[in-house]
């Protein structure tokens, strides 16, 4: 199903961040033609210079929200797919930035949608925001797509509007029962917390282990009790892929929201997983101090996946332990500097295959 993506042109936003560069890579194995829109890489490494990603695709340095630029930039390539991924991701930095995080979440993505409307040609678009555009009741249910939207924090209520943005323009410009006229698919999609190789953010989870055991530090661990749906980044990526394929082939059935997320029994909390980590590493210690006044974070949440698996036929491949154990392998290549595009290439091509 993934070879419709061969030779066809792909839209990326965020392709410089870790999911865009993971996704960059699949694209480019499956024979994409790729432009990608995005900021600097952010972090120092960064996983789009750890597989020279400026070689995957045209790298387009620019921010969703000048939409001259935006717009420029989607008229010229006339992309067959959109994938929107740019994003303000942290949860811990939107009460830092609260008003920028509404702005780049929300509004940037009214702007990608905006840049859309503007092609004369069919275009199927993915929009990716989060698990946490949920009003979570912490309640240990499992949320499904048409669940009341909501966030205590400015990330997840930014990630929710941009659920309500996304919404009203497949209702108002996009709409499947209009489709001989506007000829564009529209869907958005909900992913939990992921992991993989080259994500090296502040405040997540597996990138502060990994940054202790590199460095022989004991890791510190915040909110070990906090629940949290764990998967390998390559999980729902080859979800939005699988899904613009459904798109493609049937642009009104699969106009909708999606969530994607690992089974049940991988719903682990932080200390499991920071644990486990422990345990294939081989090495290493972990605190977890008294943390008074942090910023509120979920302390519970999972996703139903049911919609995905009867729509689109897609599962989970990897569990937790398989998904932290190809992450750590990346890890300890990359600071063993081994060949890190081929084990990433290789990751992908196993994942794909299994």
């Amino acid at each position: 199903m993934l070879s419709i993506y061969n030779n066809k042109r792909v839209f990326v936003t965020g392709h410089t961040g870790f999911k865009g560069s993971w996704l960059l890579k699949m694209l480019n194995y499956l024979g994409a033609e790729v432009t990608g829109f995005a900021l600097e890489p952010k972090t120092t490494p960064s996983l789009f210079s750890a597989i020279q990603g400026d070689k995957c695709c045209y790298s387009v340095i620019g921010d969703i929200r000048d939409t001259q630029h935006l717009h420029k930039t989607i008229i010229d390539f006339q992309p067959d797919f959109v994938f929107h991924l740019a994003a303000q991701p942290i949860v811990r930095t939107s009460y830092q930035i609260p008003a920028e995080t509404f702005d780049v979440n929300a509004i940037g993505t009214a702007n990608v949608l905006d840049g859309i409307r503007l092609l004369e040609k069919p275009c199927v678009a993915v929009l990716i925001t989060t698990d946490k555009v949920y009003q979570n009741n912490e309640t240990g249910q499992a949320y499904k797509e048409e669940d009341r939207l909501g966030g205590f924090d400015p990330y997840s209520a930014s990630k929710a509007c941009a659920e309500l943005v996304i919404d009203s323009y497949r209702k108002s410009f996009f709409n499947p029962e209009h489709y001989s006229k506007h000829e564009k698919s529209i869907a958005s999609t909900r992913a939990g917390n992921v992991i993989g190789g080259g994500d090296w953010a502040a405040d997540r989870l597996v990138p502060d282990i990994v940054r202790a055991l590199s460095e022989n530090k004991t890791i510190q661990i915040r909110n070990p009790q906090a629940v949290r749906p764990w998967q390998h980044v390559l999980e729902p990526l080859n979800g939005y892929l699988i899904l613009g394929a459904f798109m493609a082939q049937n642009p009104t059935m699969y106009a909708d929201a999606y969530n994607f997320g690992p089974l049940q029994k991988d719903t682990l909390t932080v200390k499991e997983m920071a644990e486990m980590a422990l345990h294939i590493w081989g090495n290493g210690k972990i605190e977890f101090p008294n943390m008074e006044n942090q910023p509120h974070e979920a302390g519970l949440l999972s996703l139903d996946i049911s919609k995905a698996a009867e729509k689109l036929k897609w599962q989970p491949k990897w569990t937790a332990k398989q998904a932290l154990e190809a992450t750590l392998e990346w890890y300890k290549k990359y600071y063993n500097q081994k060949e890190i595009i081929a084990i990433t290439h290789s990751q992908i091509i196993n994942y794909l295959e299994d």
